[in-house]
């Protein structure tokens, strides 16, 4: 892991998430976004980090319950070190300062293709890094959620240069998806993974990379593969690090027989785990969204949980 994300990287991604959530009240940062692609630095509103500490310090805690530890979420002492560093030794400006030293960011405005769901010009920040060959391919990096931008900082570098001519080098492409980072939430219903895909590909079209290839973790996998499908002509390859194949009726038949093998039911016992244990955030989601919105935006340190 990079020294940036190792020191940095939990916070700075909490209020990254602040800074994009509450975007759909107020911009909290400067920035515009016009036609085409702009030079972009991260400059967010003095208040706000102010307001941002003093909301963490005045965290409120629950009462740890005694269960074994992380089986109802994060104990209480989690909960106090966050609070504890992010009030009293985290620095934001710093952080900030780091974050455009390191990427060369972007704001511009895309068109989508005709949507009956979606007709508004999306908004997007990126970060777009051009490689030094002559031969680079074009890459769309997409990150997952929770996350940002700040995915590809472990490897960037060795995509723009490789460390072998024989190895292929790219041209960096990391959108923020809307409503992460310093891309607008949409206001309107209907921003799923189809636009986003949509998005992504008038993004790619404005650069003038007419092909490129995809690499998704998390959600960024889902969007992907649906980019993929929806423009064979511009994908050319995609890899995905969040492929889920979920056992069938027949799979599960098997492993309550003992039928299975030890890699089968290492999967099958890992998703049960996290659909009986550790997914209650994505009903929640999926539901009333809008609930658990309103919780992490008031508080800093609720987010970074």
């Amino acid at each position: 892991m990079s020294p940036f994300l190792s020191a940095y990287g939990p916070l700075s991604l909490a209020l990254i998430a602040a800074l994009s959530t509450k975007s759909v009240v107020s911009q909290n940062f400067k920035a515009t976004f016009g036609s085409s692609p702009a030079p972009f630095k991260i400059d967010v509103d003095p208040d706000f980090i102010e307001q941002t500490v003093l909301n963490a310090s005045l965290t409120r805690y629950a009462i740890d319950i005694e269960v074994p530890a992380l089986l109802d979420g994060p104990p209480r002492h989690n909960v106090t070190t966050v609070r504890d560093y992010w009030v009293n030794q985290y620095n934001w400006f710093d952080v900030q300062d780091q974050l455009n030293q390191r990427y060369k960011q972007f704001t511009t405005t895309v068109t989508l293709e005709p949507n009956p769901n979606l007709t508004d010009p999306v908004p997007l920040h990126f970060v777009h890094h051009r490689s030094d060959r002559t031969d680079a391919i074009p890459l769309l990096f997409l990150h997952g959620w929770p996350g940002s931008f700040m995915e590809v900082d472990n490897v960037l570098d060795g995509l723009l240069n490789p460390p072998g001519a024989s190895s292929p080098a790219f041209h960096v492409v990391v959108p923020s998806i809307p409503g992460f980072a310093f891309s607008p939430a949409p206001k309107k219903p209907g921003f799923a993974l189809r636009e986003a895909a949509n998005t992504f590909n008038a993004l790619m079209q404005q650069l003038n990379y007419t092909q490129f290839v995809i690499q998704g973790g998390d959600f960024g996998g889902s969007i992907g593969r649906v980019l993929a499908g929806d423009y064979p002509s511009s994908v050319v390859s995609m890899l995905s690090n969040f492929w889920l194949i979920p056992p069938n009726t027949t799979d599960i038949l098997r492993y309550e027989e003992g039928l299975t093998t030890a890699d089968e039911n290492t999967i099958i016992e890992s998703l049960n785990t996290f659909s009986t244990q550790l997914s209650g955030y994505r009903l929640e989601q999926e539901t009333q969204p809008l609930q658990v919105a309103i919780d992490m935006t008031d508080s800093p340190v609720g987010n970074a949980m």
